[in-house]
């Protein structure tokens, strides 16, 4: 069996983790989807040796404990987990929340669409970007292949 890694998911809200667990699902997604509902599980998840690192990191901006900047701040000066590609799926389209994310190196910023095939579409447009992206890998210098063939199908 191949390894997949898995895509993290941090939101806390129920119905919009759902929503994006058939969306991949609708896509074809092979990996495994990993909710936590804040920043602070996140960190724990990410930080214990014995779960997979993830292929890409879906974050919410608005969540209690530890809000999504934050979350970004600490994974961004962790030399282990800042080149894990960040996407940020939130409701805000503060520009105050789009420049704080950008100037911690996210790889894009997608307000939530309302409608589900319009969030579906998003949910594809990162499929898109992330097959076409090049990515290091730190042990070879070369993209990570496993990311391709299973993020999404």
């Amino acid at each position: 069996m191949q390894y997949h890694k898995p895509i993290l998911l941090v939101e806390d809200d129920n119905i919009d983790a759902m929503t994006v667990k058939r969306a991949l699902k609708d896509l074809g997604a092979t990996n495994d989807l990993v909710h936590l509902n804040n920043g602070e599980e996140a960190i724990e998840y990410l930080k214990d040796e014995n779960n997979k690192k993830p292929c890409i990191i879906l974050l919410d901006l608005n969540m209690p404990k530890m809000n999504g900047v934050e979350f970004l701040n600490i994974i961004k000066a962790d030399e282990q987990l800042k080149q894990i590609p960040v996407i940020v799926l939130t409701t805000s389209r503060k520009q105050c929340d789009i420049l704080d994310t950008f100037e911690l190196s996210v790889a894009g910023y997608l307000v939530k669409p309302v409608d589900y095939e319009e969030f579906v579409k998003a949910i594809s447009t990162i499929k898109r970007y992330w097959i076409l992206s090049e990515l290091p890998d730190k042990r070879m210098g070369v993209r990570d292949a496993n990311f391709r063939a299973n993020f999404v199908g």
